[in-house]
């Protein structure tokens, strides 16, 4: 079964602006909800969004962002898997 675009939904997504790092929890059909750290989007200079690039390495920025809204995720990730 190939990969359909219209089946991979956001169900939440959080943005450092200090960073561009996204968090987001995705669901892809009927699976179960998983969380997805990055892309990065950054910001050109003029203010507007840049294509989105991979995450890569985390710097203590961004691991200092997670870990404030970790515990957010890990509710509304909790709330949305339904049980197995």
């Amino acid at each position: 079964m190939a990969f359909d675009p219209e089946k991979d939904k956001v169900l939440k997504k959080w943005k450092c602006e200090d960073t561009g790092l996204v968090v987001s929890i995705n669901q892809y059909a009927d699976g179960q909800p998983k969380l997805q750290i990055g892309p990065r989007i950054l910001k050109k200079q003029d203010g507007s969004d840049r294509a989105p690039i991979k995450a890569g390495r985390l710097t203590i920025e961004d691991l200092l962002w997670f870990y404030e809204i970790i515990d957010e995720v890990k509710d509304e990730l909790t709330r949305l898997v339904q049980p197995e």
